[in-house]
């Protein structure tokens, strides 16, 4: 983990995304920003995503409103939010704008769940070509990041993505399928993927959608 001593950019930024690196700050009020390429790198293997029965019956009963680049801006503000559960954030102003700015150019993208016209949960990341990394995701109601995830996943299958980059694991994570790979193979797996030339889904068709939930489901013993 190193300091960064210049101005980062959008373009800056996806150039170190290309090598495996990504940004994190110290807090939601630091000005210092550090790359950060962990010896493993936690990955979302798409085929081997774990769908439990209950989050399945949420998917089908339509709990929560999704939609795909429904408000970035305000679903990275929420990431970046802190709440009383998480009183620190790594998501400070630079990185919020620059990933605005991302997403203006195309190479991020945001899933939403709502409840009637009420933002409850949602996730963010960046694209190139068939790897999406996965940056943060909130919740302030129960279960819509997991609905945000499950639809993440479904659009990233439907749309030729290779890799979904989770960078670190967590318990949450792990419960999915997530799991740690070493730093070279997660090179060799990004340089792969990045030659995909694969296309997210913004708005699916419904029907798509449920074949590939009921696929995923299988996948669970």
């Amino acid at each position: 983990m190193s300091a960064r001593p210049f101005i980062l950019t959008p373009d800056l930024l996806l150039r170190a995304y290309r090598l495996g690196l990504f940004p994190m700050a110290e807090s939601r009020e630091s000005s210092a920003l550090h790359w950060l390429d962990p010896d493993a790198r936690g990955v979302l293997p798409l085929e081997e995503f774990h769908l439990p029965r209950s989050l399945m019956k949420t998917l089908r009963g339509r709990r929560f409103r999704v939609t795909a680049d429904g408000d970035f801006p305000a679903t990275i503000a929420a990431c970046a939010a802190v709440r009383t559960n998480r009183p620190e954030t790594w998501i400070n102003r630079e990185i919020e704008t620059l990933f605005i700015e991302l997403y203006r150019l195309g190479f991020a993208h945001s899933v939403e769940a709502w409840d009637n016209d009420k933002l409850v949960g949602g996730l963010y990341g960046v694209t190139l070509g068939g790897a999406f990394f996965g940056e943060s995701m909130f919740s302030t109601a129960t279960d819509a990041s997991k609905v945000a995830l499950a639809h993440l996943v479904a659009r990233l299958r439907l749309g030729g993505y290779k890799l979904l980059d989770t960078q670190f694991i967590t318990s949450h994570l792990a419960r999915f399928g997530a799991i740690e790979v070493p730093r070279s193979t997660y090179h060799v797996m990004l340089a792969e993927a990045i030659e995909v030339s694969a296309c997210f889904p913004l708005c699916p068709d419904p029907a798509a959608l449920m074949r590939e939930f009921e696929a995923m489901r299988r996948t669970v013993p």
